[in-house]
């Protein structure tokens, strides 16, 4: 114990290194026998942990996670992005357009979640026809919204089903944003694979 204290209680690096080769003193040790004279907290705690940047938040379910997915029309996942659970929806609808495999679809179906003009001007610019609907209390709706072709959303919804059937997935037992997205990817993979077997 005497060998490891720090060294602002002795005399320094060169001095033990000095007396490295000689005998120990008989004497009785120190009756202090911490590490450090001052109350600090413990080795290794300059660097930041906790859940900072680990797509966690608080929301009115609780301590949870977010998964915006991206479906294909069978609604198997094919991209996901994670937040806290406290983040908006219709702020990481581009990012859902961008993510995933080199695809041009024709058109985006998503929930109310995603209602906002930016989302569908953003949608048009990439040449895929909005089918979000409106939110009550929006203006300027307009008459006509596709319902027929909104009804294949319920794919999306027995999609996120058929992942949260995972234990993993579905109570993120993982702590880091890290892992649980290699959770969810390889959970998405075997239900990918399921549905091509049994088809």
């Amino acid at each position: 114990m005497e060998a490891v204290r720090p060294v602002e209680q002795g005399r320094g690096v060169r001095s033990l290194l000095r007396h490295a080769g000689r005998d120990e003193p008989v004497s009785a040790p120190d009756p202090d026998v911490r590490f450090h004279g001052r109350a600090r907290a413990c080795v290794g705690s300059g660097c930041k942990r906790g859940q900072a940047g680990q797509a966690l938040g608080r929301s009115r379910g609780g301590f949870t996670t977010k998964i915006h997915g991206k479906a294909d029309g069978c609604g198997d996942l094919i991209a996901f992005d994670l937040t806290g659970g406290e983040a908006s929806d219709c702020t990481h609808f581009e990012t859902l357009l961008d993510i995933g495999p080199d695809i041009s679809p024709r058109a985006a179906i998503a929930d109310k979640g995603y209602s906002s003009k930016a989302n569908r001007a953003a949608a048009r610019v990439r040449g895929i026809a909005p089918v979000i609907p409106h939110k009550a209390n929006e203006k300027n709706q307009p008459a006509f919204f596709a319902r027929t072709l909104y009804k294949a959303r319920g794919r999306i919804e027995q999609g996120f089903g058929r992942l949260k059937r995972f234990k993993r997935v579905a109570l993120r037992c993982e702590k880091t944003a890290e892992n649980f997205r290699s959770i969810v990817s390889f959970a998405a993979g075997l239900c990918l694979i399921k549905f091509v077997h049994t088809a």
